[in-house]
Order: C-alpha cells, then structure tokens, then sequence
C-alpha cells in the first residue's frame, strides 16, 4: 500500500527503507532540502547498546538539584510558563523509581540489542559507508562513588545478553592510551566491546540515496501543516511548500517521525503525546595523525558526553537543557564541553577550528520511544527516541514496518496503542 512518513531524520529514513523492504510504496516529507538536516545532523554518532540505562533514574533528582544554577550543568532545567514542560517534568520523577527505572532499561536494551542487528545486516546487504568504527565503547568514570555502583549496572546488562566488561582504571588506560593525558583522575570504566560509532548524517544521506533509487520518493521543503481525518483514519496530509502554495498528499496509511514535532502536530486529533523537547549540544573537532584523539568511543559517565571518531573528525556530544522550542545556541555550554574535551584528551585536535551545533531530542520522561499504531487506523509513530535516536533507528523501523504490514515485530518491547 501507499505509506507516507514524514521526517527524513535517521528515524524517518530508516523507516523508508524498511517498508520498501516489505513492499510498500513510500512517500517521504520533510521541510528541510536534504535529509538528516535537523537533530540527526551532528550528533554523538553512538550505536550504545550498552548505554540502556535512561536519564531518569534513581539518581538524576539529586544530580538536578546539584546542578541547579550551573550553565555547564550536564541536565539544565529552564522554567518556562509551559504546562507541557511542568507536567513532562513529574512524569520524569516517576519514571526514576527504580522499578520503572529496571523496566524502562530493559526495554531500550531489548530494542537497541535488535537495532544493532538490523544495521549490522543492513551495512552488509549494501556496504554503505559511514565512518563506521565497530571497536566498542568505554564508559569513563572520574567519581569513584558513580563507578563503586557500577558491578550492578553491568550484571543486570550481563542477565540479559550483553557483553560488557568492568575495567581498572590501569585497564582503561590500555583500551584508549590517550587517556593517560587526561587532567581528570580516572576510577575506572564499562567496555562494551560490540557498541559502534558512526557518522549518523552521512548514513542517513546515503541509506535515502539507496532508498530513492529503489522507488521511494522524497518531497523535501514541504511543511508538514497538518492531517486530514474522516472518522477513525487519516484522509490527507496538507503540505506547504516554500512558496507558500499547499499540497494535499493522499496515502494510505501514515507514519510520524518528526521527532519533537510530533506532539504538536497530533495534538489537534486529540493524540497526547508524552514528549518534549531536550536540547543537546556537539562540539566537532578536526583531528588528524598529528594529534592524539581518542580511536575509540568513549562515554564521559561525569559530565555525560560521548566521543567519535568520524574519520578526521572529532565529534563530541552530551548534556540535555528543558528549554521548550528553542533552538539558540548557548556558547557558555560548548564551551564547558570543549573545556572538558581538551581535559580528557589534551592533544586531541585543533580547539581552534571546531564546530559548534545544537538540536532538539526527541524525549519521552522515561526515554522509552513511542512506535506503534495510535486511535486511527491508519496513523503510526516512530518518535521519541531521545538521546538514542542512531542506536534505535533500524530496530525502530524494522518493528514499525512489521505493524504496518500487520506482523508481529521479532523484537520484545512495549509498542504503543492498544491494538500493538
């Protein structure tokens, strides 16, 4: 059947391609020019499986209130007269019980442990190339009370097919040898040996290359204004172009991957979803042979940035700011993850010439994504994947397009919607 999705994100993308796989005729609408042009852009580049556990957790409420007041503080709370950011907020609070904290992890590990191999057979079916680094990735820990817990963390991991490994400080060292410049005392850290790294916008521009030379068509700077509905289905999609002129796009089922755009354009069908958006930073720093980065990813557990390597690049990523829709770049935070880049890694590019950029996550309060059917027959979600958008992608998309075509996903996990 005709299938739209809209948002040509790594979720959108991916989802394109995995109903092309199931033989459905694909429609992709985005109102950027390209793909991958808004939060899949320059982010931290992570396939983290073993980085299952969410943001809301047992421990985040004290660490807010820590960081209360500090503008490098790795969760910022900003409050706005905002009733979705209030009340996103308290579900954040219960969502770190613990309970909720072990169901929450368990179902991102479940999906991110499918996704993983759902790209791994990707990237052998077409060879696409990008920057792909399969060499794992270390958590660091520089507070040796964080890393004291950290034997618990890695054998609820261990219960469920993970490997993962807890390591020395010495052992750390060995892994990633440019640690040992590093001004910051390391306890010790978790080595997830089959975690990846990649660039996440190369991939999603070349896997639509793939996708639109295989049929599916791309109708990039259209406006998504709004849907059409007639009873319990989805009639149309009205689109405005740059011009200010509108199309209306038939189709017979439609798939929402606008990230944290998505609520705002359900809402008005009366579909509540629970995601907000949570601002994220990257700092891209060029590397090279005369320099000393990093040549694994690591995840700074501290100050909650991740490090790729994208071939040349240095790509550094992390923190989360509740700022509702606002897309201005706070320099004060680049530059504390700069500062804390050149901590870690003192030789590790050229801090002169970086890039600076910022994106709105997509997040639920407990960091589970949305994916399934919804009140309307015909209406999907693949959105809210927070800070693991890349990882999840091709789990996410292969499950979606599994409940389109009215098959049962090969992956445990709690869809969305009561017919899921």
């Amino acid at each position: 059947m005709r299938v739209t999705v809209l948002g040509a994100g790594v979720v959108g993308v991916t989802t394109a391609w995995y109903l092309l796989d199931a033989g459905h005729e694909v429609t992709v609408v985005d109102r950027q020019p390209q793909p991958a042009r808004e939060t899949s852009f320059a982010n931290g580049g992570q396939i983290s499986v073993s980085h299952a556990e969410p943001w809301a957790n047992p421990q985040a409420p004290g660490k807010v209130l820590k960081w209360l007041g500090r503008e490098d503080a790795p969760l910022l709370f900003r409050p706005r007269a905002d009733l979705a950011q209030w009340r996103w907020g308290m579900r954040f609070l219960v969502e770190c019980l613990p309970g909720r904290t072990r169901a929450n992890t368990l179902a991102i590990l479940s999906l991110a442990k499918y996704s993983q191999e759902c790209l791994r057979a990707l990237r052998a079916r077409t060879a696409i190339d990008y920057h792909c680094l399969a060499r794992g990735i270390l958590h660091v820990f520089t507070d040796v009370g964080e890393f004291a817990r950290v034997p618990e963390r890695a054998e609820l991991l261990r219960e469920h097919g993970l490997n993962v490994e807890v390591h020395s400080a010495d052992e750390c060292l060995r892994l990633e040898p440019a640690l040992d410049e590093s001004a910051a005392a390391i306890a010790g850290g978790l080595y997830g040996p089959d975690d990846e790294s990649g660039d996440a916008r190369l991939f999603t521009e070349r896997l639509a290359a793939l996708a639109a030379e295989r049929g599916a068509r791309f109708l990039f700077g259209h406006h998504v204004a709004g849907l059409e509905t007639a009873g319990n289905r989805v009639t149309g999609l009205r689109a405005k172009r740059g011009d200010g002129s509108e199309d209306s796009i038939p189709s017979d089922a439609w798939v929402v991957c606008l990230g944290s755009y998505s609520p705002l354009l359900l809402a008005p069908l009366g579909e509540r979803l629970p995601i907000y958006p949570v601002k994220g930073y990257s700092v891209t720093v060029p590397t090279g042979p005369s320099y000393r980065a990093p040549t694994i990813s690591i995840t700074d557990e501290e100050r909650k940035l991740v490090f790729s390597r994208l071939g040349d690049r240095l790509r550094v990523a992390g923190t989360a700011e509740l700022a509702g829709y606002d897309h201005s770049l706070t320099l004060s935070r680049c530059e504390a993850i700069l500062r804390r880049t050149f901590d870690l890694f003192p030789r590790a590019g050229d801090r002169l010439n970086v890039e600076y950029w910022t994106g709105l996550r997509p997040a639920t309060p407990g960091n589970v994504p949305l994916i399934g059917p919804t009140r309307y027959a015909n209406l999907f979600l693949n959105t809210g994947h927070g800070t693991l958008g890349w990882t999840l992608s091709c789990g996410s998309a292969a499950a979606l397009a599994d409940l389109v075509s009215g098959r049962r996903p090969d992956v445990s996990f709690p869809f969305h919607g009561r017919n899921a």
